[in-house]
């Protein structure tokens, strides 16, 4: 088939790589004052529920402990117990997501953290706001107005989290730093742009997980740009690869 050109005004303009916008897309997207954005997974009603529940065992265990050892103590005693009854029922997950990173240990099992809508810890403020409207979510019976709170808002929120201002989210774990073959670091021949030294370290850091045949692929076509020997190139863009990453 001959080849027609065409005036750079009628041709179609080559379509640009958009990301597409999940419908169904549970991430909740802040921006930091350093302008960094993070990527924060509201929890949904069930592992919430499942946090929760586990709370309430703890609890309940903790001050069955408390009501038998306190009760030998007669009267003084029981009016104890009813002080620290108090103490355990509003202060438990205060105390627990103030010091502990937004996590009650039933949100520890589970993963969660409480954070505010910012992806900052949460504080005393907020933390004591979203506890002491617990009282709201309860009513009419069960959690009513909670869980119909909680279903309703794009990030899972329920009222005494809309009215502190926070979240609770799923904790991410921090990924290893993936390992390096052993190489003796080598710098580049010139200087290498960002996307030359994510390919270099991105090759380095794979290899293992290829078979020699495709490595040997893959450092050929590096191997032309970086203006290495096609031979050498596996063990060549390793020690690139070293010099990039620093001392470890």
């Amino acid at each position: 088939m001959p080849y027609s050109a065409t005036s750079p005004s009628s041709r179609s303009p080559r379509p640009s790589i958009q990301p597409s916008t999940a419908l169904l897309d549970t991430r909740y997207e802040v921006e930091t004052p350093e302008g960094i954005d993070l990527l924060l997974r509201p929890a949904g009603l069930v592992p919430r529920v499942l946090a929760f529940a586990i709370d309430l065992l703890i609890r309940g265990l903790l001050l069955l402990v408390m009501y038998v050892v306190l009760g030998l103590l007669g009267k003084f005693g029981m009016g104890l117990a009813t002080i620290l009854l108090f103490l355990v029922t509003w202060w438990y997950m205060v105390l627990f997501e103030v010091f502990n990173q937004g996590r009650s240990p039933g949100k520890q099992i589970l993963g969660l953290r409480v954070v505010h809508d910012d992806g900052t810890p949460v504080g005393w403020a907020a933390s004591l706001t979203r506890n002491l409207l617990r009282f709201v979510d309860l009513l009419p019976f069960a959690y009513t107005l909670g869980i119909l709170s909680c279903l309703n808002h794009p990030a899972f929120k329920r009222l005494g989290d809309i009215a502190a201002g926070t979240l609770v989210v799923y904790r991410d774990s921090v990924p290893e730093r993936p390992s390096l073959p052993l190489a003796e670091p080598l710098p580049a021949p010139f200087a290498l742009d960002r996307f030359e030294q994510r390919a270099v370290l991105g090759f380095a850091e794979r290899g293992a997980n290829l078979s020699t045949e495709r490595r040997a692929e893959l450092a050929a076509i590096l191997a032309e740009p970086l203006q290495i020997p096609r031979e050498q190139a596996e063990q060549r863009i390793n020690s690139l690869a070293r010099s990039l990453l620093g001392p470890t």
